[in-house]
């Protein structure tokens, strides 16, 4: 019954995400595109992750993850309707111009270790389900990782690419009637089981810190509508993001507390796919649910990452590297850190990536509100002290286990 309702609830949600009027709207369209890359597995490893590092306290740590985020999704929101003028005003060699064009190298190279995240995570819930050694689970991971960032280097250089970014993009309706799907069969495992196993023990302590930021990565994403210019106005972006936080944040706090009667047994799992032992533990068939969000999540958001850091790249080095060349080079860094790290340093690698792109950020927001006199007291405040989350951020970030 459980698998039925959420088959139904997946093919309901999905159906009207893909068909309804308002799906074909700038405003729905602005929306998924933050939204897509927000919710990508992130929600599914968020779980157990937090469950093991918080113990009953996850909910709150998820919250104030969201927290974090939506601050820094704030100074974006206030970059996009101040920053974008000044820039587009400013000399080739204005300092805020120059500051500008290192926060657009240091994106690039945080969506290039993003791909080696992604990619990471869908060989780990690929290989999670087959009967393979666990000492050589990591190199079959790595090697599964290599040969698709190969693959896409090759479609790339080829000019493929951007067919498989469209069919991956048109997947987003799909993954959110998923995630629908298992929200759905969790809160019916939740009715039919009570209360379940007792809540495991709070866990807080300052080394809870490192471990909550080096997760930053899990609710990133939203700074996609900077660079939807091009596209979209700048109200329907600053509104369109908003909407795109508002949305999974809502996910992500429903899926930990529709998971809290299970939190002892996610905080017992292993790996970052802990996720699918919890959900087959509900229903067998509910594995397959997981597998298809995750695995068409990742790839998505891996290949969107990619053509993003190729043409950041091609931008700020003014044209002198192609964007196939840039690619090769993002694609050539994912391999090195896949290669170097584990599942679990690589979040918090590409958190900390992602944490010195949003300071930068902090950082232009602040120097153009005193400059062109934009902005309150309050907000220039509020810029430093998000600034100083992220820099901790970049400087601390742990992974979330070992």
């Amino acid at each position: 019954m459980i698998v039925t309702i959420a088959l139904v609830v997946a093919v309901v949600v999905a159906a009207a995400l893909t068909f309804g009027r308002f799906a074909r709207s700038d405003g729905w369209r602005a929306t998924v595109t933050p939204l897509a890359s927000i919710i990508g597995s992130g929600f599914l490893i968020c779980g157990p992750l937090l469950a093991r590092e918080f113990g009953g306290a996850a909910l709150g740590a998820m919250a104030l993850l969201l927290a974090i985020a939506y601050a820094a999704g704030w100074v974006i929101r206030f970059n996009i309707v101040h920053v974008e003028p000044h820039l587009a005003a400013a000399r080739f060699n204005d300092p805020v111009a120059w500051l500008a064009r290192v926060t657009q190298g240091v994106l690039a190279l945080a969506y290039a270790v993003s791909v080696a995240y992604y990619l990471k995570l869908l060989a780990e819930f690929s290989l999670k389900p087959i009967a393979i050694d666990p000492a050589s689970q990591p190199l079959a991971a790595n090697i599964i990782v290599t040969v698709l960032i190969v693959l896409m280097t090759l479609l790339a250089l080829g000019g493929n690419l951007r067919k498989v970014e469209h069919l991956a993009h048109g997947t987003v309706s799909i993954k959110i009637g998923i995630i629908a799907g298992l929200l759905a069969a969790l809160g019916i495992a939740w009715a039919m089981t009570g209360a379940g196993d007792p809540l495991p023990p709070l866990k807080l302590s300052f080394a809870s810190v490192p471990m909550l930021l080096g997760l930053l990565i899990t609710v990133q994403g939203f700074e996609t509508s900077r660079y939807l210019g091009h596209a979209y106005p700048t109200e329907l972006r600053v509104r369109t993001m908003r909407h795109a936080q508002w949305i999974s944040s809502a996910i992500y706090l429903a899926f930990i507390a529709l998971l809290t009667p299970f939190l002892s047994r996610a905080a017992a799992t292993e790996g970052v796919a802990g996720i699918l032992d919890i959900m087959e533990l509900i229903a067998p068939a509910l594995g397959i649910f997981v597998l298809a969000g995750a695995v068409s999540s990742q790839l998505s958001a891996a290949v969107a990452d990619s053509i993003g850091s190729g043409g950041l790249v091609n931008e700020v080095s003014r044209r002198k590297i192609s964007v196939p060349l840039a690619f090769a080079l993002a694609g050539a860094l994912a391999i090195i850190v896949v290669w170097l790290t584990d599942p679990f340093e690589v979040v918090a690698l590409s958190s900390r990536a992602f944490a010195l792109f949003y300071g930068l950020q902090c950082a232009l927001a602040l120097i153009v509100s005193i400059k062109d006199g934009k902005g309150t007291t309050a907000q220039r405040i509020g810029f430093v002290a998000v600034g100083l989350i992220c820099l901790v951020a970049t400087a601390v970030g742990a992974p979330a286990e070992g």
